[in-house]
């Protein structure tokens, strides 16, 4: 399939765009009430993101860069800059078809089989660029671990689902594939809960466990990055608390990227907070300050629930 990747180079540094954003009018303070840059970007203008200086300050695992994609004609991310840090937990927010999940898939470039998705831009892993000519896409995700918003384990035994990574990587050894099944149902808080039953079917699992297990799936092959897409939306009150638990147990350990619907949720589990408006990347910063005082008042309109 057709995909067409375009990485861009910036004379002043990768975050040259978002510098450039942070200095704009109103960056260092409150942002006028009337200005409205949800009105311009529906009305197709462009709004510089506001991100706050914190954000810079952190080590970033991945960079992404004046990124932009189309789905044939029409352009679902617009031109966004933002990293994301080393050890915590970013939050992307916004209302439906903003651009969240297309963005988070583009992490592991899982738009490629969409082939009429071209991109702009660039993302950064660890220094990589991850859309160069020369990149092995599925030596890529093996950086990054991926977990959906339905559950979707495997059908078969919880011990190969948690194992599948080593197995397609050859990895024989059943020490080694031991070891890891272990240390990745505890590091998902599942070992205790399924260690007598490592033969079953892990679609003989409740769907907070099979959630739990794709995680332990995913973190098995100790990825860079972690993305998550809504996680729990499909899961009830009870396995929601047992997943945010884990995200914040596992924070610092891996470099968490979630998507989420869900303001307190964002709020709870997330270190920053990216809000995100029909495509475009608005405010960017500390999730405690995101939620309680942002720079934009178009922001606390999301986040408070006046719109979305």
């Amino acid at each position: 399939m057709a995909f067409a990747a375009s990485p861009i180079a910036f004379s002043g540094g990768p975050f040259e765009s978002a510098v450039r954003a942070s200095e704009a009018p109103g960056a260092g303070g409150q942002e006028p009430a009337a200005a409205n840059r949800l009105a311009a970007i529906a009305a197709g203008e462009s709004a510089a993101a506001v991100i706050h200086d914190s954000v810079r300050r952190e080590e970033p695992v991945l960079e992404v860069i004046d990124f932009s994609l189309w789905y044939g004609l029409k352009q679902a991310l617009h031109g966004i800059t933002m990293p994301v840090a080393k050890g915590r937990v970013t939050a992307l927010i916004g209302p439906s078809g903003c651009g969240k999940t297309t963005l988070l898939r583009c992490v592991n470039r899982m738009n490629d089989l969409i082939d009429s998705v071209r991109i702009g831009g660039d993302m950064q892993l660890n220094g990589d660029s991850i859309f160069s000519p020369g990149v092995d896409v599925i030596e890529l995700r093996k950086r990054m671990g991926m977990v959906f918003q339905k559950p979707n384990p495997f059908p078969m035994s919880i011990f190969e689902n948690v194992v599948y990574s080593l197995r397609i990587d050859g990895e024989r050894r059943r020490s080694v594939l031991q070891e890891v099944c272990e240390r990745s149902l505890r590091g998902a808080a599942l070992w205790d809960e399924v260690k007598d039953r490592l033969h079953e079917s892990g679609l003989s699992l409740s769907g907070g466990q099979q959630q739990r297990l794709c995680i332990a799936r995913a973190i098995a092959s100790d990825p860079e990055v972690l993305l998550l897409d809504e996680p729990c939306s499909a899961l009830d009150p009870i396995a929601t608390n047992k997943i945010e638990d884990l995200i914040d147990e596992l924070s610092g350990e891996y470099s968490i990227l979630i998507v989420t619907h869900n303001m307190q949720q964002a709020s709870r589990i997330s270190d920053y907070t990216a809000f995100m408006y029909l495509g475009h990347l608005v405010e960017y910063g500390p999730t405690t300050d995101l939620f309680t005082n942002p720079r934009l008042a178009e922001t606390n309109d999301y986040v408070t629930g006046r719109f979305g």
